[in-house]
């Protein structure tokens, strides 16, 4: 198990460049499942869950070539259902959870795909209901084997129909759509996520000949067609990677411009932060953050605490809620965060306790952060990454802190982030991997 040995109380400088998204990434990659034809894919993130997804695909037949640092071409041509039999494809399929997004591409071209529970973050109960409801309404026939094997098959194809979504999960909306571009007919989904993410896999779609129409809404309808052909994407920036070092940079008092952020697709992740007291200039694509000494947060009018809480697009990613209360810790004033959709991400606040915040969790999905105003530094201390996006949070605290800490089970910031010890120490970060 990796560690990260952190001096903190440096602040860092400098320009730094987002990743390619890792949402998207999953999505996407999947996608070219969809056709026999060549798909380029540029800005891919050179992440550990990205990288498995890319060799899952590999070995169930999908030609990849590496074209580019970030650019890979593959093509479809010859899958080998068979390896979905496999012992390693089983091995494969539960350690990622990204590996869901095959089934609507497999199940729409093939008639039949498997897969078992997947694996991923324990960040509480992440049911894939939406999925399976969605195929099944389409003509998919789902059995399970045991508890965590699941099978489905359309043995007289997909028909499009008309479907409420129980809720708007992006990853089972994505599935569904992927699903609904070869199903037979006119298939409609409202409550469909709207995130960019999804509105980039749509895009991509109709460029490899679907029809979607309602893109960037919550009401999608789909005309079926027989076939898709090959095209080219680019990959939006990671908004979670922009707004943990939006958030970097306030908690440690540095000075940092993030480049190329496509900042009309961030939504209220700039204003977010800003009601956090947190100063950023948007300049061309870029994101500027100066160093700030002192930063205070917002209150309502009626001068009651802030909640900052997550909501499904175009509400705030539950992905960002760690770096937000993190940064909290020393801001001035309080905030209530309510996160809504996992009912375990919040239990890293412990070690920032530990570190000396002031925050009190309420219940497993409720925190209150009483802001130091950065009259007292936090402490370095040892402690352990529960997930991705806690990790980076955990990250963050240390390299404000005073003192030496060390993190480990690093390999889970490593799934969701792209070297980010050797892209923060190019910035003045004393990182050290052990």
């Amino acid at each position: 198990m990796a560690s990260f040995e952190v001096i903190g109380g440096h602040p860092l400088k400098g320009e730094i460049v987002p990743q390619g998204a890792k949402n998207e990434a999953l999505q996407i990659l999947c996608a070219v499942l969809l056709t026999s034809e060549p798909v380029t894919i540029s800005n891919i993130p050179d992440i550990r869950d990205v990288n498995k997804l890319i060799e899952l695909l590999r070995d169930m037949g999908v030609k990849v070539g590496k074209l580019a640092t970030d650019t890979y071409r593959f093509q479809a041509d010859a899958v080998n259902l068979d390896y979905l039999d496999s012992e390693q494809f089983v091995a494969q399929g539960r350690a990622l959870r990204g590996s869901v997004m095959i089934l609507g591409p497999m199940l729409a071209r093939f008639g039949k795909c498997q897969l078992p529970k997947p694996g991923g973050d324990k960040i509480g109960r992440r049911p894939m209901d939406t999925h399976f409801l969605g195929l099944e309404k389409l003509g998919g026939k789902l059995t399970l084997e045991g508890t965590d094997f699941y099978r489905i098959k359309a043995e007289n194809g997909l028909r499009g129909t008309y479907m409420l979504l129980d809720e708007a999960s992006v990853t089972g909306t994505a599935n569904i759509v992927m699903a609904a571009v070869l199903a037979q007919g006119t298939t409609t989904i409202y409550n469909a996520a709207c995130e960019p993410y999804l509105q980039q896999l749509c895009k991509m779609l109709v460029r490899m000949g679907a029809k979607i129409n309602g893109i960037g809404s919550n009401l999608l309808t789909i005309e079926g067609v027989e076939s898709l052909g090959g095209t080219e994407h680019r990959m939006l920036p990671d908004m979670i990677e922009i707004g943990s070092f939006i958030g970097l940079a306030a908690m440690t008092g540095s000075e940092i411009t993030i480049k190329d952020c496509q900042v009309p697709e961030l939504g209220i992740i700039p204003d977010t932060f800003r009601k956090l007291g947190i100063q950023l200039e948007v300049r061309g694509d870029d994101i500027y953050v100066p160093a700030q000494d002192h930063y205070e947060i917002a209150t309502y009018l009626d001068g009651s605490i802030l909640t900052v809480s997550d909501h499904t697009w175009p509400g705030l990613t539950p992905d960002l809620l760690s770096i937000v209360l993190v940064v909290a810790i020393q801001a001035k004033g309080t905030v209530l965060i309510h996160q809504k959709m996992f009912e375990s991400r919040l239990f890293f606040v412990d070690k920032l306790i530990d570190m000396g915040a002031q925050i009190t969790l309420c219940d497993p999905h409720r925190a209150i952060v009483i802001g130091l105003d950065k009259r007292n530094a936090l402490r370095g201390i040892s402690m352990t990454s529960p997930d991705i996006r806690a990790g980076v949070a955990l990250l963050i605290a240390a390299l404000s802190a005073d003192g030496r800490s060390v993190i480990d089970n690093v390999e889970q910031i490593d799934r969701g982030y792209q070297f980010i010890d050797k892209r923060l120490n190019a910035l003045g970060a004393q990182i050290r991997r052990l």
